[in-house]
């Protein structure tokens, strides 16, 4: 595919600013003050799958943000790859500990620094890129169809509708994702599991109003003092989840698969470098490899109550929040789970304080089989590109839709990701590098060109 190359070449700058200018779109949707940026971020999709060549765009509504959809159907006969991404991007707080502002783009060091550069904006337009690549070298060998959505960041709550909705119009053979991460440049890989979500909040409300903490402090329960008791229980000494019944149905990992996994290139003293911690900490007989992909997990992602001001304030306050997350792996279900913690939560707050505990979105884990012809496309795709072989691995975070795909179309997903674990997702100074950019808009057009000839 010589003429790919020499596209990407001669075009990359553009392709570059292109991105950064998609970046600047400040498409947080879960915060409402950003509703008419995230819709027109949305209308900057479409525009450029348009101009990159797809045939038929449109914005499609759903009760929350819309989904862009675009499609370019060279032969119906032909296989049909369907991208889905999203153009929606966690919040950038907190502001003050990024070194730029976190919607006007920087490009140092070789990376783009935005909230967003590399979940997903950045993965999703290497796939605009590729198609304008194929179209404009006259190698686009099969059909392929967008789904590009503006919620991801919060749970793909009207996504399901919308699927179930436009099952005929969604066919395709495989689905193909780039909102995942390699282990690095020199060791590419391919994901094949994603964990699954609960993601809860809670709140626990003691006396009817703040108080003073003099006057009423050790006769009233103190909601924070309660709450961060009972959160430090979630847990055991070995960082066993104690909540009933969680591990019931987790699927345990052969010790030849563990053995294999052992295998994986991991340095754990450049892993705490990078983080700056001086220890590793987590479920006791795992590794971190292991803790991180096929060991499920409990973490507070928020915690507040009281006064939180500049100086002091002595109150014993009426209420505590937490956010709460559980991060799934097969066979889990997140139903289940999400009843699970909220039935043990309430069970274990005493008697002096009210508990309520709020489900808000979740996901179920996902594992993608390596034997099949769309993996080994994108294995060979990454082989061609990078010039060496690609190591499956299981991730840590989730997607829920991907579970959901199948479920709904009877698609497998490949997730052919190029970003990187230090690139600081969700985290201030999030960014993506240049080189894993163009590598992508690289590769995908390879993953076309085999997976037409394997599907054959």
């Amino acid at each position: 595919m010589k003429d790919v190359r020499e596209y990407l070449e001669a075009n990359k700058d553009r392709f570059i600013n292109e991105l950064v200018e998609l970046l600047r779109i400040p498409s947080v949707s879960a915060d409402s003050a950003y509703k008419k940026d995230t819709m027109a971020a949305a209308d900057a999709v479409r525009n450029m799958l348009e101009k990159a060549g797809a045939d038929k765009t449109e914005i499609c509504p759903t009760a929350g943000y819309p989904v862009v959809y675009g499609e370019k159907i060279i032969n119906p006969s032909l296989p049909t790859i369907l991208v889905y991404g999203h153009y929606d991007v966690q919040p950038a707080d907190p502001i003050e500990l990024w070194d730029s502002p976190p919607f006007e783009p920087v490009i140092k060091d070789g990376k783009i620094y935005a909230r967003g550069a590399a979940d997903d904006k950045g993965q999703m337009y290497m796939h605009v890129k590729a198609l304008e690549l194929m179209v404009n070298t006259n190698q686009l060998p099969c059909n392929v169809k967008f789904i590009i959505e503006g919620e991801e960041e919060v749970g793909s709550v009207n996504l399901n509708t919308f699927i179930k909705e436009n099952k005929e119009r969604l066919k395709a053979d495989v689905i193909l994702i780039s909102d995942t991460s390699m282990l690095s440049m020199e060791h590419p890989s391919i994901t094949t599991g994603l964990k699954g979500l609960s993601y809860l909040e809670v709140e626990v409300t003691g006396p009817n109003r703040d108080l003073h903490s003099g006057v009423y402090g050790g006769a009233v329960a103190n909601p924070i003092n309660i709450l961060s008791k009972m959160i430090a229980s979630l847990t055991d000494e070995n960082n066993h989840i104690t909540i009933p019944g969680f591990y019931n149905n987790v699927a345990e990992v052969s010790s030849e698969e563990r053995a294999e996994m052992a295998k994986t290139p991991f340095d754990l003293d450049e892993y705490k470098d990078h983080l700056k911690i001086n220890e590793v900490h987590g479920e006791k007989g795992f590794s971190t490899i292991e803790r991180t992909s096929i060991r499920p997990t409990l973490d507070v992602n928020g915690i507040w109550g009281g006064y939180i001001g500049e100086g002091a304030k002595t109150v014993l306050p009426s209420k505590a929040h937490a956010k709460i997350s559980m991060r799934l792996v097969p066979n889990q279900s997140s139903e289940e789970i999400t009843e699970l913690f909220k039935n043990h939560f309430e069970s274990i707050a005493p008697d002096s304080v009210k508990v309520v505990v709020k489900p808000h979105h979740g996901g179920e884990p996902y594992v993608t089989p390596i034997d099949i012809p769309a993996y080994q496309a994108a294995a060979q795709a990454i082989e061609t590109t990078f010039g060496k072989a690609s190591i499956p691995v299981r991730a840590g975070g989730s997607i829920p839709i991907v579970a959901l795909f199948e479920k709904e179309l009877g698609l497998k997903s490949i997730l052919l990701g190029f970003g990187l674990n230090s690139d600081a997702i969700h985290s201030p100074n999030e960014h993506y590098g240049i080189f894993n950019f163009l590598k992508g808009i690289e590769t995908i057009p390879y993953f076309f060109e085999n997976f037409s000839k394997l599907k054959d």
